[in-house]
């Protein structure tokens, strides 16, 4: 593969060297094994989405331009939606996990069994309040109730609707949902309810699939997401902005380095916390360390470096999953922490070549010829923290010893840890500069870039970068989410310099505030953030339906199953929605106009799915000055 296809980070293209000369499997060669005959050439059949092994009657394929169905009778349209629905519930599922997780955490924290505390009291009883529940005067207690309050929730039947939901969305979006049927009961409910619609012989009907999925996507955004996030600040602190240290050169091989990752980020903090303490420095020095240092990785390094800063133990960040291969072969890790998500069934193979541990830390993960593992319970955060550093370093001797890292890769700041509460922090509390800039014009509109990161058509973030670029340069504010918010801070979108790429109106913008023109927003999860803050941003402006204000949302490289179901909630919501690659539906053309010109009829969003970078950022500019005229300003 030529450069561009690899990588847009030259930290990445340097390991990759190293990578093949160690004969090591990759994902690129994977990728382009994976080809017929070029490597983004695959069966046509399942480019489309009209191929389904679901019953024994199968493998199905489905040709809609001659009415050729599944053995069941399925048409192609309801084929593919059926698979899509199947991803979404996927991704909800897993995002609803971790969820359990951090109300599993909180709950233990109050119950004093954990290393954490409540980090921000006043958030706790901001977010009780809006969920209309009696504040009580005991923190203690005020947790508990939340955490009731939100379990129950969680377990509602699909036919009983969501007070969460009720509680927090847009009076106008929740108007719209009932109307459609879209409002959901508990996620759970939910779950059950598309899952047996999936069955062989139940639901064929692509609009109802279609519906289905985003009534799920509802459920996911307000009661995993928001909820989910909203809790991890209470526990963990508010994000608010700094610099962070980010890309390979983070890793420094002298050190004793570890590595939590995947998107959980409890034992990250317990592991950093005990870090910052001197007994453990001084037992990394003693088997010849410069020092311990945790490094955070993918979306669990995303909710780590928006809410601490860094110091001498918490180094910075590596990047996002796509460039875990480089991370593992840059010779510089003495253990890998897995939890739930992103952790590359190839990694055992790595471990063995490059010397370092590697220990699932969630019941969720397993690899192949791994049989250690600390599965995370919070009450047991600290012991097993220690556990794992305790690990890192006995294994620092034998990997300094026998590993020749790969040394001198690129390190650059980046400033992250934006929020609802910090950009209004920076704006004085109020929206209102926000709104005046956009009123006046001196930022067009604002896209929420919520991304993984792929080798489908391109590099590792090429699209990506290529896609904020071409926003900013339009005067369009950029915030950036998940491991495409990895791509920006690693390519330099994120440092207050890249002003200098952006249009004049953003860059003055940027120059009186102090910001880059790419926001660091979080991880993928923050979804229901940015839906929280484009509901007081549409209340602010006198109650705006939400299609009406100038706003898109952007993938540029979505990847995997918890993109499919943000996507959905993104049209549910009412946004243009730029997806890229193109998502397997193209052989379902009814489902394809749905998504791409009736959608508006139905719910105000709308799906665009061009493939070219500059073709992709005009039909956004596009849409927003459509609805700038359309307000007025």
């Amino acid at each position: 593969m030529e450069k561009e296809r690899i990588s847009q980070h030259a930290s990445v293209l340097a390991v990759h060297e190293r990578i093949l000369a160690d004969g090591m499997d990759n994902i690129w060669a994977r990728y382009e094994a994976q080809g017929l005959g070029a490597p983004d050439k695959r069966c046509p059949f399942c480019m489309g989405g009209v191929r389904c092994d679901l019953c024994s009657n199968g493998p199905c394929r489905a040709d809609a331009s001659k009415d050729k169905k599944g053995v069941c009778g399925i048409t192609a349209d309801g084929m593919a939606m059926r698979m899509m629905l199947l991803r979404n519930i996927m991704g909800a599922s897993t995002y609803h996990y971790h969820t359990e997780q951090t109300i599993k955490t909180l709950r233990a924290t109050a119950e004093g069994k954990t290393p954490f505390a409540i980090a921000e009291p006043e958030k706790l009883r901001l977010f009780a309040g809006r969920l209309g529940l009696a504040v009580p005067a005991s923190m203690t207690q005020c947790v508990f109730d939340l955490c009731d309050f939100v379990e129950e929730d969680f377990n509602r039947k699909a036919d009983e609707p969501s007070r969460i939901v009720a509680q927090l969305a847009p009076g106008e979006r929740q108007d719209l949902w009932k109307r459609q049927d879209i409002f959901p009961g508990g996620i759970y409910g939910e779950m059950l309810r598309a899952t047996s619609s999936c069955l062989t012989n139940v639901d064929g009907n692509y609009v109802s699939l279609a519906l289905k999925a985003m009534r799920l996507s509802v459920a996911t955004a307000y009661q995993s997401q928001i909820v989910n996030e909203y809790c991890q600040d209470i526990l963990f602190g508010i994000p608010r902005p700094h610099s962070m240290r980010v890309d390979l050169g983070v890793l420094d091989p002298d050190y004793v380095n570890v590595i939590p990752n995947g998107h959980e980020p409890f034992l990250g903090f317990a592991m950093v916390q005990l870090a910052r303490k001197p007994q453990w420095q001084a037992r990394a020095k003693a088997v010849g360390a410069k020092g311990l240092r945790v490094i955070a990785s993918i979306e669990t390094g995303q909710e780590m470096i928006q809410r601490w800063p860094m110091d001498e133990a918490f180094q910075g960040f590596t990047g996002n999953w796509l460039m875990q291969e480089a991370v593992l072969a840059s010779g510089c890790v003495d253990l890998f922490a897995c939890d739930m998500n992103c952790c590359m069934p190839v990694d055992p193979l790595y471990a063995k070549r490059y010397r370092f541990r590697l220990v699932p830390v969630s019941d969720l993960v397993s690899f192949e010829g791994i049989s250690e593992r600390i599965n995370y319970e919070p009450a047991k955060a600290e012991q097993q923290a220690a556990a794992l550093l305790l690990m890192a370093v006995e294994n620092f001797s034998e990997r300094r010893a026998t590993v020749e890292p790969v040394t001198n890769l690129p390190v650059r700041e980046a400033t992250v840890g934006f929020s609802t509460e910090s950009i209004l922090d920076a704006l004085g509390g109020t929206l209102t500069p926000l709104l005046d800039a956009l009123k006046k014009g001196v930022i067009r509109g604002v896209a929420g870039l919520v991304s993984c990161t792929t080798l489908r058509d391109t590099g590792q973030d090429v699209h990506t970068v290529r896609i904020a670029k071409e926003l900013i340069k339009r005067d369009i504010l950029v915030l950036a989410m998940g491991c495409g918010s990895a791509a920006l801070q690693l390519a330099g979108l994120c440092s207050p310099e890249a002003k200098e790429l952006a249009g004049p109106g953003l860059k003055g913008l940027c120059e009186a505030l102090g910001t880059p023109p790419v926001l660091s927003y979080g991880t993928c999860t923050d979804t229901g953030r940015l839906a929280d803050l484009i509901a007081a941003v549409s209340s602010a402006l006198g109650g705006v339906a939400i299609p009406d204000l100038p706003l898109a949302a952007v993938a540029p490289e979505y990847m995997e199953q918890k993109a499919t179901i943000d996507a959905i909630f993104a049209l549910a919501f009412g946004l243009y929605t730029y997806v890229n690659p193109v998502p397997t539906i193209t052989g379902a053309p009814r489902l394809m106009k749905l998504l791409t010109e009736d959608c508006p009829a139905v719910t105000g969003g709308i799906l665009n799915v061009e493939t070219d970078a500059v073709l992709a950022v005009e039909a956004i500019a596009a849409h927003i000055e459509a609805k700038r005229k359309g307000l007025g300003i």
